[in-house]
């Protein structure tokens, strides 16, 4: 057996002479003398340089996007990071959404719920029980004449005999004041003056009197700088003739909150002042018998 091996490393060992000469001529153009172990390790020398330069070339240059199956890591990673990203913005539009729809309420005094749900539901059984049994209702036209007539009394008196009991649900709570200074008109529903006018220092900040949500922030040629806020129990306050808005329409704010800064702008201002006006129920009333301007 060690015979065997001897001689085939002497057989691949064993020197060979490669010529080439011009057929023509038969001059001897190139001569190398080698043998099969220098043949076989050339070959092998050149395959490996051959794989190792295709392998640099499919994994340093783009030519690996296109072979069948290879994946890049960032586009994973990025094909996550978007997927997390929608999720989010559909999070947010939800969000948006369900705020608008808030807002709506807020400002149509509208509240859903499942009470009503069921009241309205009653009251639609009811009317179609009554339509089935076919019992006609026991009102004249005389008195659903009054009823309406009532109701649009109601709907679109602005002040009454009944004003002082209107805003009794407003009597035990807390204001902040939207800023002190000196009173130079009072309110006066005759005169269509429907809030008051205070004097303070230019540039002073205006403060909200509740918690609430920015209903207005605009400008107007009467007013100037106007804003208004819309709290809880159907209560809207005005803050006009300012000289800059720090609120935006739909920010929420907090009692004693800026948002604003006091001015003079508007046709109808003679000077730096707040003109301050409180609404409830759709209907204005004096702020000083519900805030502490001092």
């Amino acid at each position: 057996m060690e015979r065997k091996d001897e001689k085939l490393l002497d057989k691949l060992q064993h020197k060979y002479r490669m010529v080439i000469m011009q057929d023509d001529t038969l001059e001897e153009k190139y001569s190398f003398r080698l043998s099969q172990m220098n043949l076989y390790l050339f070959i092998s020398t050149v395959l490996i340089i051959v794989v190792i330069l295709v392998s640099s070339a499919i994994v340093l240059t783009p030519l690996k996007y296109y072979i069948k199956g290879y994946g890049d890591p960032g586009v994973r990673r990025n094909i996550v990071n978007l997927t997390y990203t929608s999720d989010s913005l559909e999070d947010v539009v939800n969000k948006q959404a369900a705020y608008i729809e808030n807002i709506k309420m807020v400002l149509q005094n509208r509240v859903e719920g499942e009470e009503d749900v069921q009241q309205a539901y009653n009251e639609e059984d009811y009317e179609e029980e009554s339509e089935d049994d076919g019992k006609s209702s026991n009102r004249s036209e005389e008195e659903l004449r009054l009823r309406q007539e009532i109701e649009q009394n109601e709907n679109f008196e602005l002040f009454g005999e009944d004003s002082d009991t209107y805003d009794e649900g407003l009597v035990n709570d807390y204001f902040f004041p939207p800023i002190k200074g000196k009173f130079t008109d009072g309110f006066d529903a005759s005169e269509e003056h429907f809030g008051v006018d205070i004097a303070a220092p230019l540039n002073s900040p205006v403060k909200t009197i509740a918690d609430g949500i920015v209903l207005l922030s605009s400008w107007t040629l009467e007013t100037g700088y106007t804003i208004a806020i819309q709290h809880e129990d159907n209560m809207v306050s005005f803050y006009k003739h300012n000289s800059v808005l720090l609120k935006k329409v739909g920010n929420f704010v907090k009692a004693g909150e800026a948002v604003a800064i006091m001015g003079g702008t508007g046709e109808n201002s003679s000077g730096p002042h707040l003109h301050f006006e409180l609404w409830h129920n759709q209907r204005p009333v004096d702020p000083t018998e519900y805030i502490n301007f001092n």
